[in-house]
C-alpha cells in the first residue's frame, strides 16, 4: 500500500524505518512545515515527493492511507483532513490534548466511513507479547494483583527537548503506552486513583506518576511512572512487570526475561527485541515493537485481520490518561464510565 508520512520530527525516520521491514508498504510522499528537513528525510529513505502543504499531498498523490506523526496538538486538524478526503489515517500517540478531541476525532472518521487507527507500539513489544501469551495460558489462575514499572534516569529532554514545556508531560507520554499495556493485560478498568509529582525543575509538568487502578475482572493494578528515579535495575526503556495469581506469578524482569513461578518451581525464558541494522541501541526495544505495531496495522487496512489499535480501541486508553490528571488535581478516586 502507497502511503504519506506528516511529519519530520525525532520519531519519524525510526518510524519510516520500521515501515520499510513491512512488506507491501511505500512511503510516496512527506509533508512537514519546514520543507528543507522534509527533503533531508526523503533523501534518506527514499521517498520521491515532498510537501509544504498538507492537502496538494493529498490531491496530487491520492495515498492509500497516512501516517500522522506530527506535535499532538496538529492530530486532530490532519485527521480531519484525511477523513475529509476519504483516506485512512494512522495517527501516532497521544491521540489528542484532550479526552474530548480524541471523541471527537474517532467520531469524525466513522461518520466519513475512514479507517482510524493509532500507532499505539508498546504493547507489540516481543517481551509483553510472551507475558501476555502466558497469562492467557492459565498458567497462573486467575490474576489478583499486578504492578507495572516504568522508572528511569533516561535523559529524554535531551534527544526531545519540546517535552520540557508540556503543561502534562509524564502521563500523556509514558502514561498513554502503560495504560494501554495494562489494558492488553487485563482489560477494561473500572475506577481509578493517582498522584503525581515534578523532581526536575526546569520542566512544566509532571515526570513521575502513580496509578492504582482497578479492572472490571478484578485485579488490583499499580501503574509506577518516572522519569526522575535512578534506580539498581535500571533498563531503558524497559517495563518492568510483577502478575500475582492464585495458581503462581508472573515476572518481566530486566534484561527481557519472562519468569513464570508455580507450585512446580520457576521457569525462565529470555524474550529480546529483534534487532534491526538502523535501529539506535537506546531504542531498540521500542523500534522492534514499532515494526510488529505496523504490521499488524498495514493487516488491518488490508482487512487481512484485525488491527488491534483502533481510534476507537484507543479511546479508552486516553479516558484513563485524563481520568489520572483528574484524579490527581482532585486528590480523589475516579470512575470510569463502561464505553
Amino acid at each position: 500500500m502507497r502511503f504519506a508520512v506528516f511529519g519530520a520530527g525525532f520519531w519519524a525516520p525510526y518510524q519510516l524505518a520500521a515501515w520499510g521491514e513491512v512488506p507491501g508498504a511505500r512511503c510516496v510522499a512527506l509533508y512537514n512545515r519546514t520543507p528543507a528537513r522534509a527533503e533531508n528525510l526523503a533523501q534518506g529513505h527514499g521517498v520521491p515527493a515532498v510537501f509544504d502543504d498538507p492537502e496538494r499531498l493529498l490531491c496530487e498523490t491520492q495515498p492509500d492511507f497516512v501516517d500522522v506523526i506530527t506535535a499532538v496538538e496538529t492530530h486532530a486538524q490532519f485527521v480531519r483532513l484525511a477523513a475529509a478526503h476519504g483516506i485512512p489515517v494512522v495517527c501516532q500517540k497521544p491521540m489528542a490534548t484532550s479526552l474530548a478531541e480524541a471523541e471527537s476525532m474517532v467520531d469524525t472518521c466513522r461518520r466519513a466511513g475512514v479507517p482510524f487507527l493509532v500507532h499505539e507500539n508498546w504493547r507489540w513489544q516481543g517481551p509483553l507479547r510472551h507475558l501476555k501469551s502466558v497469562l492467557d495460558s492459565g498458567a497462573i489462575g486467575t490474576p489478583f494483583r499486578a504492578r507495572l514499572e516504568f522508572n528511569s534516569s533516561f535523559p529524554v529532554f535531551d534527544n526531545q527537548p519540546f517535552l520540557k514545556t508540556l503543561p502534562r508531560f509524564m502521563l500523556t507520554d509514558m502514561g498513554s503506552h502503560i495504560l494501554d499495556v495494562a489494558r492488553f493485560l487485563f482489560g477494561e478498568m473500572d475506577r481509578l486513583y493517582c498522584q503525581t509529582r515534578r523532581v526536575h525543575p526546569d520542566i512544566a509538568g509532571e515526570d513521575v506518576a502513580t496509578v492504582l487502578l482497578h479492572s472490571r475482572a478484578g485485579v488490583t493494578v499499580t501503574v509506577e511512572l518516572s522519569y526522575a528515579s535512578r534506580t539498581e535495575k535500571e533498563r531503558f526503556p524497559e517495563t518492568f512487570v510483577h502478575i500475582e495469581g492464585d495458581s503462581g506469578s508472573l515476572e518481566l524482569a530486566p534484561n527481557h526475561w519472562v519468569r513464570l513461578t508455580t507450585p512446580a518451581g520457576t521457569e525462565a525464558r529470555r524474550v529480546p527485541p529483534t534487532p534491526y541494522a538502523w535501529s539506535a541501541p537506546a531504542y531498540a526495544l521500542v523500534h522492534a515493537g514499532m515494526v510488529a505495531c505496523n504490521a499488524n496495522l498495514l493487516a488491518g487496512l488490508r482487512g487481512e485481520s484485525a488491527a488491534e489499535t483502533t481510534g476507537a480501541d484507543n479511546l479508552e486508553t486516553v479516558r484513563l490518561v485524563f481520568a489520572a490528571y483528574d484524579s490527581a488535581d482532585s486528590g480523589r478516586s475516579v470512575e470510569i464510565a463502561p464505553k
